[in-house]
């Protein structure tokens, strides 16, 4: 078997609620192996949420070398690995602390905040982001006012700041012994504090946010050689000793990626505990009027020209199918809520709007909580479980109309991806309510699949062509839509009317940190899905 491969890429796929690592053949993208360790969250009080950096860091090795094992259980090389790859959660960000000896576990609380005009101009045309907590920036400056061991690290130059991927590759490149401190454009352009025209940091919002530059890691294009795996002390083994890093992608702009959406005007969108919808804009940034975001979608290389995109966000998608398991009891899993909706068909006139900590794009709303309405004697449980799989698509659809404006063009067919893609009534409902194919790859992990394949593009790598033909492995699944577009519309005005409804539940007249550079502005709790970490390791050397 080892003999018929070719060169090897892994991926190490770090999200929020587990870590993977896992090992492609190059250019044919088929997937050798694999191995997933879960991550513990700890939720002390409504919108706080804690994790261990450090242990993200030992489930990254840990990953690393039970692959590698399997992968010799299979007779393969690893020799063959040529480059590794790490598309993260973008919005998570987290501090160094240089002197210390192990990790600081804190606590963070997000807020929703009304607009400011003058800094929503400066922010949207500079970041292509709304003034948002979902974003690093306000939650780095809440830091700093709030924590007085960060404040006074910072002051003291022992701190440095960085996105989770930033973190990881300084670990795994040496730490304290020479570790890189950097991170990628589509990572960088998550912070508020990255100018998507310049690809710098801009010091006008570090100045605004009051966030010192040189704290700050190096920005790198999506697909170069940043270092090499060095071996962890801690760990007898160092499997992948030597190996490149050469690459590096928010999650969802992997996802973008591993869907070979190259063109300007393809489209993927990613079901997962939330919905991500990307769409590449090409090398034109465009603004949306609509309530989407404008960002980075890659960079594959030092002197290769960036690509953007518009991205919508969908705050609830699959966690409304574990809200139906957990919190109601409806079903024992999630393939039981397709089965409920299955045998009904329908949702019989009722609607559920998933607002649990309000709504994203393209509202942008605090206030909004979650309703099911349309409710008569005769509704069960199966229209429910229905209801809420149509809540998904329906909320795809209103970032999807969105995009359409924005770009002028309409869709003709949409890729999607995720852990949700594996229900087909939900893929067929998809396809129903946008009056477009729904498209969906026999690769399942695209997000670590576009890693892989910036990873192995890299300049001094190059063992991946980021030619889709040479796709051998995936092949395509596609549902048309089965319902005529009346049937369509019609539900979705529905739908937009129990949206209405929906908002303006929570008041957001709050105030909060009265030392805060926002100390003027009216705050209110928000929960989002991001979240916090703060991490401590010994000096950083050289940055």
């Amino acid at each position: 078997m080892a003999a018929s491969l070719g060169p090897l890429v892994g991926a190490i796929d770090q999200g929020t609620s587990s870590t993977r690592f896992l090992v492609f053949n190059a250019g044919t993208a088929e997937l050798l192996s694999h191995h997933q360790v879960e991550l513990k969250q700890e939720f002390p009080k409504e919108g706080w949420v804690e994790q261990d950096p450090k242990e993200i860091l030992d489930s990254v090795h840990e990953c690393v070398e039970r692959t590698c094992e399997k992968m010799k259980e299979l007779n393969i090389d690893i020799a063959n690995i040529r480059g590794e790859n790490k598309p993260s959660e973008k919005d998570t960000f987290c501090f160094v602390l240089k002197p210390l000896e192990s990790p600081i576990r804190e606590k963070q609380q997000w807020f929703g905040t009304r607009q400011l005009e003058n800094l929503f101009i400066m922010l949207l045309s500079k970041t292509g982001l709304p003034l948002s907590t979902y974003f690093s920036a306000v939650k780095l400056r809440w830091l700093l006012d709030n924590v007085e061991e960060i404040k006074k690290a910072v002051e003291d130059g022992r701190a440095v700041f960085g996105t989770i991927d930033s973190w990881l590759i300084w670990s795994l490149t040496g730490g304290i012994n020479g570790g890189i401190h950097c991170t990628d454009v589509t990572n960088a352009s998550r912070t508020m504090l990255f100018n998507i025209h310049s690809l710098e940091w801009d010091p006008e919002l570090c100045k605004f946010f009051e966030i010192p530059m040189e704290i700050l890691p190096n920005i790198r294009s999506s697909s170069e050689i940043y270092g090499v795996m060095k071996i962890c002390p801690s760990r007898e083994s160092g499997a992948l000793t030597g190996v490149p890093i050469s690459g590096c992608l928010g999650d969802q702009h992997a996802a973008l990626v591993g869907q070979m959406c190259f063109q300007d005007g393809q489209a993927k969108n990613t079901y997962g505990t939330g919905c991500f919808l990307l769409c590449n804009t090409g090398q034109k940034c465009v603004f949306s009027e609509h309530g989407l975001l404008t960002t980075l979608a890659y960079k594959m290389g030092k002197d290769k020209p960036a690509f953007y995109a518009l991205e919508g966000s969908v705050a609830i998608a699959g966690a409304v199918v574990r809200w139906l398991r957990d919190n109601l009891g409806i079903a024992n899993s999630s393939l039981e809520v397709e089965q409920l909706a299955a045998e009904v068909g329908t949702s019989y006139g009722c609607y559920f709007v998933p607002a649990f900590s309000g709504l994203y794009a393209p509202y942008w709303e605090p206030s909004a909580r979650g309703i099911i309405c349309g409710l008569t004697q005769f509704t069960n449980k199966n229209h429910i479980a229905f209801a809420a799989l149509e809540a998904v698509c329906f909320q795809t659809r209103e970032i999807l109309d969105a995009m359409n404006k924005d770009c002028g063009i309409p869709l003709s067919q949409l890729q999607v991806d995720g852990g949700m893609t594996s229900n087909k009534i939900l893929m067929q409902l998809q396809s129903d309510i946008l009056c477009i194919p729904v498209v969906k790859p026999s690769m399942a992990e695209t997000t670590a699949l576009g890693a892989a394949m910036a990873a192995g593009a890299a300049e001094g790598v190059e063992v991946w062509s980021l030619n889709p033909e040479d796709l051998t492995a995936v092949t395509w699944e596609r549902f048309e839509p089965q319902i005529n577009p009346e049937e369509s519309e019609y539900r979705y005005a529905r739908w937009k009317k129990a949206v209405m409804k929906s908002m303006g539940w929570e008041a957001s007249d709050s105030t909060d940190g009265d030392s805060s550079i926002f100390s003027s502005l009216p705050f209110s709790v928000f929960v989002m899905s991001s979240m916090l970490m703060l991490i401590g390791a010994k000096y950083l050397s050289g940055e």
